[in-house]
Protein backbone atom coordinates (compact mmCIF):
# COMPACT_ATOMS: atom_id res chain seq x y z
CA UNK A 1 0.00 0.00 0.00
CA UNK A 2 0.94 3.56 -0.52
CA UNK A 3 2.48 5.65 2.54
CA UNK A 4 1.26 9.09 2.97
CA UNK A 5 3.42 11.30 0.92
CA UNK A 6 6.91 12.56 1.98
CA UNK A 7 8.16 15.19 -0.27
CA UNK A 8 6.05 15.93 -2.89
CA UNK A 9 2.65 15.17 -3.46
CA UNK A 10 1.55 11.86 -5.81
CA UNK A 11 1.44 13.25 -8.95
CA UNK A 12 3.79 16.02 -8.91
CA UNK A 13 6.87 16.50 -9.83
CA UNK A 14 7.51 19.84 -9.37
CA UNK A 15 5.54 23.01 -8.01
CA UNK A 16 5.75 26.70 -8.64
CA UNK A 17 3.42 29.39 -7.73
CA UNK A 18 0.92 30.69 -10.21
CA UNK A 19 1.76 34.40 -11.36
CA UNK A 20 0.32 37.04 -13.70
CA UNK A 21 4.12 38.37 -14.29
CA UNK A 22 5.41 34.57 -15.49
CA UNK A 23 2.04 32.65 -16.61
CA UNK A 24 -0.14 35.78 -18.57
CA UNK A 25 0.03 34.05 -21.06
CA UNK A 26 -0.87 30.25 -19.97
CA UNK A 27 -4.44 28.71 -20.62
CA UNK A 28 -5.36 24.86 -20.08
CA UNK A 29 -5.32 22.27 -22.36
CA UNK A 30 -8.39 19.71 -22.62
CA UNK A 31 -7.09 16.22 -21.08
CA UNK A 32 -9.37 13.19 -19.76
CA UNK A 33 -6.92 12.66 -16.54
CA UNK A 34 -3.53 12.94 -15.85
CA UNK A 35 -1.06 10.64 -17.43
CA UNK A 36 -0.27 9.93 -13.77
CA UNK A 37 -3.74 8.50 -13.15
CA UNK A 38 -3.15 5.43 -15.00
CA UNK A 39 -0.69 3.92 -12.37
CA UNK A 40 -2.25 4.90 -9.64
CA UNK A 41 -3.67 1.73 -8.11
CA UNK A 42 -4.27 4.30 -4.66
CA UNK A 43 -4.93 7.76 -4.31
CA UNK A 44 -5.96 9.71 -1.21
CA UNK A 45 -9.76 10.70 -0.62
CA UNK A 46 -11.21 13.08 1.80
CA UNK A 47 -14.19 12.01 4.23
CA UNK A 48 -16.49 14.15 2.46
CA UNK A 49 -16.12 12.09 -0.34
CA UNK A 50 -16.92 8.76 1.59
CA UNK A 51 -20.35 8.17 0.83
CA UNK A 52 -20.13 8.31 -2.93
CA UNK A 53 -16.67 6.32 -3.47
CA UNK A 54 -17.90 3.39 -1.40
CA UNK A 55 -20.07 2.46 -4.50
CA UNK A 56 -17.00 2.39 -6.79
CA UNK A 57 -13.73 1.30 -4.64
CA UNK A 58 -12.78 0.44 -1.66
CA UNK A 59 -11.78 2.18 0.81
CA UNK A 60 -8.60 1.53 2.99
CA UNK A 61 -5.96 3.20 4.79
CA UNK A 62 -2.11 3.40 3.61
CA UNK A 63 0.51 2.18 6.40
CA UNK A 64 2.45 3.98 8.83
CA UNK A 65 2.23 6.64 11.66
CA UNK A 66 0.06 9.47 9.48
CA UNK A 67 -2.58 7.12 7.70
CA UNK A 68 -4.34 8.57 4.95
CA UNK A 69 -8.23 6.84 3.80
CA UNK A 70 -7.44 5.37 -0.18
CA UNK A 71 -9.11 5.03 -2.65
CA UNK A 72 -8.09 1.32 -3.88
CA UNK A 73 -7.81 1.16 -7.72
CA UNK A 74 -5.54 -1.98 -8.60
CA UNK A 75 -4.46 -4.33 -6.50
CA UNK A 76 -1.17 -4.49 -7.42
CA UNK A 77 1.40 -0.99 -7.87
CA UNK A 78 1.22 0.84 -11.35
CA UNK A 79 -2.06 -1.06 -12.41
CA UNK A 80 -5.28 1.35 -12.31
CA UNK A 81 -8.55 -1.15 -13.49
CA UNK A 82 -10.47 1.70 -14.40
CA UNK A 83 -8.46 3.43 -16.97
CA UNK A 84 -7.98 1.58 -20.09
CA UNK A 85 -5.02 0.97 -22.57
CA UNK A 86 -5.81 4.11 -24.06
CA UNK A 87 -5.30 6.25 -20.64
CA UNK A 88 -9.75 7.24 -21.22
CA UNK A 89 -11.02 6.36 -17.91
CA UNK A 90 -14.27 4.21 -17.55
CA UNK A 91 -17.63 5.62 -17.72
CA UNK A 92 -19.50 6.57 -14.90
CA UNK A 93 -16.33 5.88 -12.21
CA UNK A 94 -16.21 8.61 -9.92
CA UNK A 95 -12.79 10.29 -9.77
CA UNK A 96 -11.60 11.39 -6.49
CA UNK A 97 -10.74 15.24 -5.73
CA UNK A 98 -7.08 14.55 -5.33
CA UNK A 99 -7.31 13.81 -9.27
CA UNK A 100 -9.36 16.66 -10.07
CA UNK A 101 -7.11 19.05 -8.46
CA UNK A 102 -3.73 18.30 -10.37
CA UNK A 103 -2.44 20.15 -11.58
CA UNK A 104 -2.69 22.84 -9.10
CA UNK A 105 -2.53 22.75 -5.33
CA UNK A 106 -2.47 25.39 -2.02
CA UNK A 107 1.19 25.21 -1.00
CA UNK A 108 3.06 27.25 1.60
CA UNK A 109 5.70 28.74 -0.21
CA UNK A 110 8.36 28.82 3.02
CA UNK A 111 7.86 26.58 5.84
CA UNK A 112 7.17 29.27 8.09
CA UNK A 113 4.25 31.33 6.07
CA UNK A 114 0.88 31.47 7.74
CA UNK A 115 -0.92 31.85 3.99
CA UNK A 116 -1.18 28.90 1.53
CA UNK A 117 -0.36 30.04 -2.13
CA UNK A 118 -1.71 28.25 -5.71
CA UNK A 119 0.99 26.66 -7.04
CA UNK A 120 1.13 24.05 -10.07
CA UNK A 121 3.07 21.08 -11.65
CA UNK A 122 4.41 23.19 -14.76
CA UNK A 123 5.25 19.54 -16.09
CA UNK A 124 1.50 18.69 -16.01
CA UNK A 125 -0.11 18.02 -19.66
CA UNK A 126 -2.72 20.34 -19.10
CA UNK A 127 -1.72 23.61 -18.59
CA UNK A 128 1.12 25.61 -20.76
CA UNK A 129 1.91 28.42 -22.90
CA UNK A 130 -0.03 27.07 -26.13
CA UNK A 131 -3.02 25.68 -24.23
CA UNK A 132 -6.04 25.48 -26.80
CA UNK A 133 -8.76 26.29 -23.03
CA UNK A 134 -9.48 28.75 -21.21
CA UNK A 135 -6.53 31.42 -20.04
CA UNK A 136 -5.68 31.44 -16.70
CA UNK A 137 -5.52 35.60 -16.30
CA UNK A 138 -7.04 38.01 -18.37
CA UNK A 139 -5.99 41.33 -17.88
CA UNK A 140 -3.06 40.32 -15.75
CA UNK A 141 -6.17 39.05 -13.28
CA UNK A 142 -7.37 35.14 -12.39
CA UNK A 143 -9.60 34.36 -14.85
CA UNK A 144 -13.39 33.10 -14.32
CA UNK A 145 -11.72 29.17 -14.57
CA UNK A 146 -8.48 30.23 -12.43
CA UNK A 147 -11.10 31.33 -9.56
CA UNK A 148 -13.03 28.41 -9.68
CA UNK A 149 -10.26 25.64 -9.36
CA UNK A 150 -9.02 28.12 -6.28
CA UNK A 151 -12.91 27.80 -5.09
CA UNK A 152 -11.99 23.98 -5.41
CA UNK A 153 -8.74 23.81 -3.82
CA UNK A 154 -10.34 26.03 -0.81
CA UNK A 155 -12.92 23.39 -0.19
CA UNK A 156 -10.09 20.50 -0.95
CA UNK A 157 -8.18 21.51 2.05
CA UNK A 158 -10.84 22.22 4.28
CA UNK A 159 -12.28 18.19 3.71
CA UNK A 160 -8.50 17.65 4.53
CA UNK A 161 -8.97 18.97 7.93
CA UNK A 162 -12.30 17.37 8.57
CA UNK A 163 -10.46 14.34 7.38
CA UNK A 164 -7.84 14.56 9.83
CA UNK A 165 -10.10 15.18 12.33
CA UNK A 166 -11.60 11.62 11.46
CA UNK A 167 -8.25 9.94 11.69
CA UNK A 168 -7.29 10.98 14.78
CA UNK A 169 -10.73 9.87 16.14
CA UNK A 170 -9.84 6.25 14.47
CA UNK A 171 -6.65 7.11 15.98
CA UNK A 172 -7.54 8.10 19.69
CA UNK A 173 -10.02 4.85 19.74
CA UNK A 174 -7.31 2.48 18.55
CA UNK A 175 -9.34 1.34 16.17
CA UNK A 176 -7.49 0.63 12.78
CA UNK A 177 -5.81 -2.54 12.71
CA UNK A 178 -3.81 -4.17 9.82
CA UNK A 179 -5.60 -5.24 6.97
CA UNK A 180 -5.33 -8.45 4.87
CA UNK A 181 -7.90 -9.88 2.08
CA UNK A 182 -8.09 -13.29 1.17
CA UNK A 183 -9.09 -14.38 -2.16
CA UNK A 184 -9.64 -18.40 -3.94
CA UNK A 185 -9.76 -18.06 -7.10
CA UNK A 186 -11.68 -20.72 -8.75
CA UNK A 187 -8.70 -23.59 -9.48
CA UNK A 188 -6.22 -21.76 -8.12
CA UNK A 189 -3.98 -24.08 -6.13
CA UNK A 190 -3.04 -21.49 -3.43
CA UNK A 191 -5.28 -18.09 -2.28
CA UNK A 192 -4.22 -14.83 -2.79
CA UNK A 193 -3.55 -13.23 -0.11
CA UNK A 194 -2.97 -9.39 0.13
CA UNK A 195 -1.64 -7.44 2.87
CA UNK A 196 0.26 -3.89 3.44
CA UNK A 197 -2.66 -1.42 4.54
CA UNK A 198 -4.87 -0.50 7.07
CA UNK A 199 -8.53 -0.88 7.79
CA UNK A 200 -11.15 -0.17 10.68
CA UNK A 201 -11.58 -2.99 13.23
CA UNK A 202 -15.28 -4.21 13.36
CA UNK A 203 -14.63 -5.78 16.82
CA UNK A 204 -13.23 -2.55 18.19
CA UNK A 205 -16.29 -1.10 16.95
CA UNK A 206 -18.64 -3.31 18.29
CA UNK A 207 -16.64 -2.81 21.69
CA UNK A 208 -16.70 0.60 21.98
CA UNK A 209 -17.81 2.29 25.12
CA UNK A 210 -21.32 4.12 24.39
CA UNK A 211 -20.25 7.42 25.20
CA UNK A 212 -17.72 6.98 22.98
CA UNK A 213 -20.11 5.18 20.26
CA UNK A 214 -22.51 8.23 20.42
CA UNK A 215 -20.42 11.01 19.95
CA UNK A 216 -18.98 9.21 16.91
CA UNK A 217 -22.51 8.99 15.74
CA UNK A 218 -23.25 12.97 16.63
CA UNK A 219 -19.48 13.47 14.97
CA UNK A 220 -20.87 11.68 11.22
CA UNK A 221 -17.45 10.16 12.11
CA UNK A 222 -19.83 6.23 12.55
CA UNK A 223 -21.34 6.80 9.24
CA UNK A 224 -17.85 6.84 7.59
CA UNK A 225 -17.03 3.78 9.46
CA UNK A 226 -19.96 1.88 7.99
CA UNK A 227 -19.04 3.51 4.10
CA UNK A 228 -15.53 2.05 4.92
CA UNK A 229 -17.00 -1.20 5.54
CA UNK A 230 -19.62 -1.32 2.71
CA UNK A 231 -16.71 -0.85 0.33
CA UNK A 232 -14.03 -3.59 1.61
CA UNK A 233 -15.86 -6.04 -0.85
CA UNK A 234 -15.45 -4.69 -3.71
CA UNK A 235 -11.70 -5.78 -3.50
CA UNK A 236 -12.93 -9.11 -4.69
CA UNK A 237 -14.06 -6.92 -7.86
CA UNK A 238 -10.76 -5.55 -7.94
CA UNK A 239 -9.31 -8.66 -8.49
CA UNK A 240 -12.04 -9.70 -11.03
CA UNK A 241 -11.25 -6.94 -13.13
CA UNK A 242 -7.85 -7.23 -12.83
CA UNK A 243 -8.22 -11.35 -13.73
CA UNK A 244 -10.61 -10.20 -16.69
CA UNK A 245 -8.37 -7.56 -18.02
CA UNK A 246 -5.13 -9.92 -18.34
CA UNK A 247 -3.15 -7.85 -15.80
CA UNK A 248 -2.67 -11.03 -13.05
CA UNK A 249 -2.90 -10.19 -10.05
CA UNK A 250 0.63 -10.78 -7.88
CA UNK A 251 1.36 -13.88 -6.25
CA UNK A 252 0.37 -15.37 -2.59
CA UNK A 253 1.86 -12.72 0.52
CA UNK A 254 1.48 -9.41 -2.09
CA UNK A 255 1.55 -6.13 -0.32
CA UNK A 256 -1.43 -3.78 -2.12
Amino acid sequence: MATAPADLPLFYNQLEPLSSLTHGDWKLREIDTPTLFAKAHAVPITVDEFPLAQRHFPIIFSVGPNPVPLALMGLNEGINVFVNDEGKLDGGIYVPAYVRRYPYMLARLRPDADELSLCFDPTAEGIGPDGDGPALFEDGQPSEATKNMLAFLEQFEQAGRRTAQFIQEMTDAKLLIDGEVTIQPEGAAQPFIYRGFQMISEDAVKELRGDVARKMVQSGAMGLIYAHFFSLPLIRELFARQMAQGRMPAPQFANV
